[in-house]
């Protein structure tokens, strides 16, 4: 007879599926990992039941005990499923932006599930962050997981998911292609991936209300860049230990919109129920494409599957009442419909007086600096004003980058227009981007105004 001793036994060893139809204008060979194939039907199911296993040995966690955990949901589930076979009581945090579906799962598994407020900080008392840990201090003979910083997540893919990917693929993959959430999975597999050939190319999805992108480019945490987003699963307003970003290629933001009509087109072209997380991938993927060749090896992950977000992407009603299913303007949009898409600016030396003149002239309100080809600030018509009405005339004669503020955001012209509010304050005049041929291009909120 063949079967398993219980159900965290069948954890693991999932297929590797070639797309055809979403994928077809994309040069190489996409294959995706498909983690609904577990048990709890997510990719969390690995490290969760590492995590267990690692803090039972630790001596952190004993018979009897409660397993506490800030999630999403996925990782609830997998830790659900320990719990149930080794007899644990489980309380899990997670944030009211999460469907109702994961909820209702989390709690058919027998877990006590507190909802917390999405929109405040982290180290808030009111965040799921740190709701966990508060009780994890409370209850006795508890573990609180806290799978962000918990090097058993990155581990367990490490030890399995990693090298699944290097055996499917007989050691070809040239590209991995995964959402970034916690940090494990992306870290954990590319890990194993680079010590078997370092050439392999490791790019993680990000999203729009998220840090991570610009503090891999620029090793700033920018807390301008954090902003509410509905995507679940991926981005984050902290710092995970587990995301080792010295290991991450690249990364590259996805809008709500287009992760979920990315899933959609899964589910209608491809037969796979597959959840946000994976349109984000995919949808990354396709705007990745001009990236790759025709002897690429590309491995996709998709986390979790469709049913949790029935409610919400795969709902005509939620799909349209966010405006997912109307066809929205983007940063480019802008751009072409600006009669005058010239791009002026003057350089930091350029004296205050010659840059109010050509102010005048042109009739523009602020000005980007340069410095060796390279945006450095900004100087607008009310900083001049201040400057003049401040300082004796013939100060003016002093170079611009005296006076000069920090430089525009600048943004990607594949942005939606919706999201181009979050950059502007009353510090910040305009935006900056730049075309296909490296063109900048200044956008303004009159020209926002313009086109609505």
């Amino acid at each position: 007879m063949q079967y398993y001793k219980n159900i965290l036994e069948t954890i693991g060893n999932t297929p590797l599926l070639k797309l055809n139809k979403v994928s077809s204008d994309v040069p190489g060979l996409v294959l995706a990992k498909i983690e609904t194939f577990n048990p709890g039907h997510s990719i969390k199911d690995r490290m969760a039941v590492k995590m267990i296993d690692d803090a039972e040995s630790a001596g952190k966690l004993k018979p009897g005990g409660t397993i506490i955990e800030c999630t999403s949901g996925n990782t609830g589930m997998g830790l659900a499923l320990v719990a149930c076979v080794r007899g644990y009581r489980c309380i899990f945090t997670t944030s009211d932006k999460q469907s109702k579906e994961k909820i209702d799962m989390l709690k058919a598994m027998g877990a006590e599930v507190i909802v917390c407020q999405t929109n405040v900080e982290p180290t808030d008392p009111r965040s799921y962050y740190s709701v966990a840990e508060k009780l994890s201090k409370e209850i006795p003979n508890s573990f609180w997981c806290n799978q962000y910083d918990n090097l058993s997540n990155a581990k367990a893919h490490y030890e399995s998911t990693g090298p699944e990917i290097w055996e499917q693929t007989d050691g070809k993959i040239t590209h991995l292609v995964v959402g970034v959430g916690t940090g494990g999975t992306i870290s954990g597999i590319a890990k194993f991936l680079k010590e078997k050939n370092p050439n392999i190319k490791i790019w993680g999805i990000d999203t729009y209300g998220s840090v991570f992108k610009k503090y891999h480019e620029t090793g700033v945490f920018d807390e301008k860049e954090i902003y509410p987003y509905i995507t679940e699963g991926i981005g984050e307003d902290i710092l995970p230990k587990n995301v080792d970003f010295s290991l991450i290629d690249h990364f590259e933001k996805v809008t709500d919109k287009d992760a979920a009509l990315a899933a959609r087109r899964l589910a209608r072209e491809e037969g796979i129920l597959l959840g946000y997380s994976a349109g984000s991938a995919m949808a990354g993927l396709l705007q990745l494409k001009q990236n790759f060749t025709k002897d690429d090896v590309i491995v996709l992950v998709f986390h979790d599957h469709g049913s949790r977000y029935i409610g919400k992407i795969y709902n005509d009603d939620w799909m349209r009442e966010r405006g997912f299913l109307n066809s929205e303007k983007k940063v480019s949009d802008l751009v072409y419909a600006k009669s005058d898409k010239e791009f002026y600016s003057v350089q930091a030396t350029d004296k205050i007086k010659e840059v109010l003149k050509i102010m005048k002239d042109r009739d523009i309100s602020q000005l980007p600096v340069m410095v060796d080809g390279i945006i450095s600030g900004t100087i607008s018509e009310n900083s001049i004003l201040s400057f003049i009405l401040e300082n004796p005339l013939h100060n003016a004669d002093k170079e611009v980058s005296s006076i000069m503020s920090d430089p525009m955001p600048m943004v990607p012209m594949d942005m939606p227009m919706s999201l181009l509010n979050k950059c502007f304050d009353e510090k910040i005049p305009g935006v900056v981007t730049k075309d296909v041929n490296n063109r900048f291009h200044v956008l303004t909120k009159y020209d926002i105004i313009r086109a609505i």
